[in-house]
């Protein structure tokens, strides 16, 4: 039986970590001695639209697999919803417990999980603050028991200090580079999900992508998942015709900052038609809010960061925010504190200017 003991110990082991991936080994590691499973997959999620992004790691499970999962999350699946899971009272569930003993009601499971010869599935969002910062599923094969509720009741313990982990992540500065990609990425998915097309900025931005499930394509260029499920996402969002973006903000291999985003077209006689992918370098108003969320700034001291960048006095702040200076000058305190600055230059500079993609010594970057 796992316990509580038990789970400080991982906790603390994951935490230092020196990267999400990384992070995801520890605790997959740490977490199959309480909680044994058979398979997993580990995913980093951009905490504004809960779509996966990078790091993914998954055990066990075959890389074209991950992605005919995620068709099942997003085209047919009513039960334990990620996006569901994410806003409910408690974001963990199994899917044996969750009907009730009847799995089969699941489409994921009658399409792919028991094909595979998996007897549940457990999973969970790593949330903070209401946004998820991460998505895990546990599989036990046929033959084993079910996840029991001990053992998500054990997983729950895990998850709001695993998202303040992941969250803290964006605080990383990326690496000097010696030539700065600054094109425009542009992939084609047909109405099937297959690649048809790739310009050449797109197979130079792939190549910067760090370790995880791909597919591979006619074209011969892999796709990561979190780009595949993006073209996905969009193509979902435009069947349901729902208003939500297909968006996610993900680091490459040297840590800069990239954002990625799709749409689903329509042909002339409305069917829809291929989905459009574009990523490209993430502008700074991408970056600074994930900045901020990893200093764990409040809302009030964001909004007073927010002013300090424009240049305002404390006395024009206090006016703007209906504070007194005296408050103001309170939360310029605790804002210094979080950054480990001791000026607004520095401040404005660490938020601002240090995440932006830094060139290497003497190199001027493609323009």
């Amino acid at each position: 039986m796992p316990t509580v003991i038990g789970r400080e110990k991982l906790i603390s082991r994951a935490s230092r970590a020196e990267t999400p991936h990384t992070m995801f080994a520890t605790l997959a590691t740490e977490l199959r001695r309480a909680v044994p499973y058979d398979a997993a997959v580990w995913r980093a999620t951009d905490p504004e639209t809960g779509m996966i992004t990078s790091p993914i790691l998954a055990e066990n499970i075959e890389d074209h697999s991950c992605a005919v999962y995620w068709q099942y999350e997003l085209f047919t699946e009513k039960i334990n919803l990620f996006r569901d899971l994410a806003q409910a009272p408690v974001p963990v569930a199994s899917l044996w417990e969750s009907t009730g003993g009847e799995p089969s009601r699941s489409s994921l499971y009658r399409g792919f999980l028991a094909p595979r010869g998996v007897h549940d599935e457990l999973r969970a969002v790593l949330r903070v603050d209401g946004r998820p910062h991460g998505y895990v599923s546990l599989f036990r094969a046929e033959g084993g028991a079910a996840f029991s509720t001990g053992e998500r009741r054990f997983i729950e313990g895990l998850v709001k200090p695993m998202a303040r982990k992941l969250r803290s992540y964006a605080k990383q500065r990326p690496e000097p580079i010696a030539d700065g990609l600054i094109g425009t990425g542009l992939l084609l998915f047909d109405a099937g999900g297959a690649l048809i097309s790739a310009n050449d900025d797109a197979r130079r931005y792939l190549e910067e992508m760090p370790e995880g499930p791909t597919s591979v394509t006619a074209l011969g260029i892999r796709i990561p998942l979190w780009v595949h499920g993006t073209a996905m996402r969009a193509r979902a969002i435009a069947e349901e015709h729902e208003r939500d973006t297909a968006r996610i903000r993900m680091r490459s291999r040297t840590g800069r900052w990239l954002v990625c985003h799709a749409s689903c077209l329509r042909e002339a006689d409305g069917r829809l038609g291929v989905s459009a992918v574009i990523i490209e370098r993430a502008p700074i108003s991408e970056v600074t809010p994930l900045i901020v969320q990893a200093y764990e700034l409040s809302e009030r001291e964001l909004e007073v960061t927010q002013w300090v960048a424009r240049g305002l006095s404390t006395g024009r702040i206090s006016e703007e925010l209906h504070l007194s200076p005296h408050t103001v000058r309170d939360h310029i305190k605790a804002i210094f504190e979080k950054l480990g600055v001791s000026s607004r230059g520095e401040l404005v500079g660490k938020l601002f200017t240090e995440y932006h993609e830094p060139l290497a010594p003497g190199s001027t970057g493609r323009r």
